[in-house]
């Protein structure tokens, strides 16, 4: 670390020193915090492209020449100006939670891993403000507002795996494997299939009704490929996902794996499940705009599931409240 930045980081260690000492649940609670609204201002993203207000603040990071804030202008409709202005406000929220769950995990004085993680958070958070400007600047091109989706879902796997890390211990020397090995690739191959599963449904969005604006004059570009062939890719990465999941819980039951790890591949199942069910009901009405909204939140607990199941194939152990080599060693390190 270069030595300015070594300075800086102990200054904020020292102004963190000053913190109340954070429980175990605490930093447990605003890990999984961290979750919902990394996953949630992607749910509400998807409420600005159904609504048509991704343009409503047509500039970044103003919302308006000018102004940060919406202005009322006759020519953008004050409802997508709220809607989008809305979301915009909803950053400040996730860079909150972000901050918190650094902070708590700092002044506990948590393992190197737990803090890599946790510093996830605001960076991903920034880089994400970047994305959706550039999207709103290139007027809402189809692969930028993929690349948003495909970031996001990126954000709530590394917030699921932070909320696992800190409800280990930190005195185990490494982790230990749950499974055999392979059954870890397999599983880490089934997160690439969920990959495939999501960029092929930024593709479908690419190509369908919902644009995000929905200005005659100066139209959204679109993807021009036919709407029901992206379809049908989509559905073949999922049927894809699905027989891997199939496989690998056959694979665990017959080696004898923990009960945490079949009872998070039950979850996983059960989501994949009903995220499948949304997106037929979608097809067969015409993509309605609130679907849309379920959907984008079911591909976010498809890719939390899918972390948890990941991480569940190592563990340290779980962190232990009043355990010496938990607890104490953090207020003596204090």
């Amino acid at each position: 670390m270069p030595y300015l930045l070594r300075k800086l980081y102990g200054v904020f260690l020292r102004l963190v020193a000053y913190l109340p000492l954070p429980s175990l649940r605490v930093q447990r609670v605003l890990a999984f915090i961290a979750i919902l609204t990394q996953g949630g201002i992607a749910v509400t993203g998807a409420v600005v492209r159904v609504t048509g207000s991704g343009l409503g603040c047509p500039t970044w990071p103003q919302c308006f020449p000018g102004s940060f804030t919406p202005v009322g202008v006759s020519e953008v409709p004050v409802l997508h100006q709220a809607v989008e202005f809305g979301n915009r406000l909803l950053t400040f929220v996730v860079v909150i939670a972000a901050a918190a769950v650094v902070l708590a995990v700092t002044r506990a004085a948590r393992r190197r891993e737990v803090l890599l993680f946790a510093w996830f958070m605001p960076l991903g958070t920034v880089v994400q403000a970047v994305i959706g400007g550039i999207t709103v600047l290139t007027g809402l091109l189809w692969w930028t507002v993929a690349i948003h989706l495909v970031v996001s879902m990126a954000m709530v796997w590394l917030a699921t795996l932070l909320f696992v890390k800190v409800g280990e211990s930190d005195a185990a020397p490494k982790s230990v494997p749950t499974v055999p090995t392979a059954l870890r690739g397999l599983t880490a191959l089934s997160g690439v299939a969920l990959t495939g599963v999501l960029i092929a449904g930024t593709m479908v969005t690419g190509a369908g009704p919902h644009a995000g604006d929905k200005s005659i004059e100066e139209p959204v570009p679109r993807l021009g490929i036919e709407i029901v062939t992206l379809v049908h890719a989509h559905s073949q990465f999922l049927v894809g996902y699905l027989a891997l999941l199939v496989g690998l819980g056959f694979a665990l039951y017959a080696v004898g794996a923990p009960t945490a790890v079949k009872q998070r591949l039950h979850v996983l199942v059960a989501i994949v499940l009903a995220q499948s069910l949304i997106g037929l009901v979608q097809y067969f009405t015409g993509v309605p705009a609130v679907l849309v909204a379920f959907h984008v939140a079911g591909a976010g607990a498809c890719t939390a599931a899918t972390a948890a199941l990941w991480a569940s194939c190592r563990t340290r152990g779980p962190a232990v409240v009043g355990r010496e080599d938990d607890v104490d060693r953090v207020a003596a390190a204090s």
